[in-house]
């Protein structure tokens, strides 16, 4: 045969059979109904993905086979089944490791790994408020906070962060006394004025996507002297508190550098050993490069 006979006889790219994986899902009903929506299987179908229910009568070793496990499950069980699954099938990816996620699930763990960072200069300054927990006596946490010296106003966030509707709760603090009407245990952080938004910067792997969220206001020294008790807010920064397409001062609408949130992406990843998760970022208002992570959250929603 001719060289040019032998190539008719290869398949052109578009007739080669496309790889296809199986993603085994174990979500609860909420999840799958925000999560799995038409467009998103259809994107998945057309690049070869399929999703899978995972059945929970039934042992996981004996479905699939499974190229992917995706999960937000909790419990003792749910983890031990998982780990038992990832010695048996240690070729299969699990988003994320059970142990892995436990570190969000507590408020005073979360936010240790980016504490620890060391980013250099040119890529900003990155921390997180100052913090205190409490774990009991809400009688006492005037006593406390004056003795780690923390500043009001001060934001009061449960303790458990377990992705349901009462851990994302969160009170603003304006005096020292009304710390006692707080629920312990819980997590104490100096409310840090960044312009009324906040960045919420969803990790998948390498890929970053960022959004701007409206948040809680600046606070004035004027409001510290007018205000006083605890202020509740049951939900901040969720998807219909959007400010992408707000009118905002440029100096609060613009985003953190790519650069920085690269870095930040790639040392959190390794730090927690999670594929999949979000960050909650503030700038501290008035300056251009001081950012602080105040939330870290698994497998999120919008």
């Amino acid at each position: 045969m001719s060289p040019c006979s032998i190539q008719t006889l290869q398949p052109s790219p578009q007739h080669q059979q496309q790889r296809q994986y199986v993603v085994g899902y174990a979500l609860t009903s909420k999840k799958v109904k925000s999560f799995l929506q038409p467009k998103l299987e259809g994107l998945a179908r057309n690049n070869g993905i399929s999703f899978v229910p995972i059945d929970h009568n039934r042992p996981l070793s004996d479905q699939g086979p499974f190229d992917v496990v995706l999960h937000k499950l909790t419990g003792r069980e749910w983890r031990q089944i998982l780990e038992e699954y990832r010695q048996i099938h240690p070729k299969v990816l699990v988003l994320d490791p059970p142990d892995a996620i436990k570190r969000l699930q507590n408020r005073q763990s979360m936010l240790q790994c980016v504490a620890d960072l060391n980013l250099s200069e040119f890529c900003g300054k990155v921390g997180v408020p100052r913090q205190l927990v409490i774990q009991r006596d809400a009688s006492s946490i005037p006593d406390f906070v004056a003795k780690a010296g923390l500043r009001l106003p001060l934001v009061a966030k449960p303790l458990v962060n377990d992705g349901s509707a009462k851990s994302h709760e969160l009170s603003l603090a304006y005096d020292r006394y009304s710390l006692q009407k707080l629920e312990p245990p819980l997590v104490l952080q100096e409310f840090v004025n960044h312009g009324g938004v906040l960045f919420k910067v969803f990790i998948v792997g390498e890929a970053i996507k960022v959004v701007r969220r409206f948040s809680l206001p600046n606070v004035t020294k004027r409001d510290l002297l007018s205000n006083a008790g605890v202020y509740r807010f049951p939900r901040v920064s969720c998807a219909a508190a959007s400010a992408d397409d707000a009118d905002l001062d440029p100096s609060v609408a613009e985003l953190p550098p790519r650069h920085l949130l690269e870095r930040l992406s790639k040392e959190l990843r390794q730090r927690l050993g999670l594929q999949l998760f979000n960050l909650d970022i503030i700038r501290e208002h008035g300056t251009m490069d001081r950012y602080y992570v105040i939330d870290i959250n698994y497998f999120p929603g919008k």
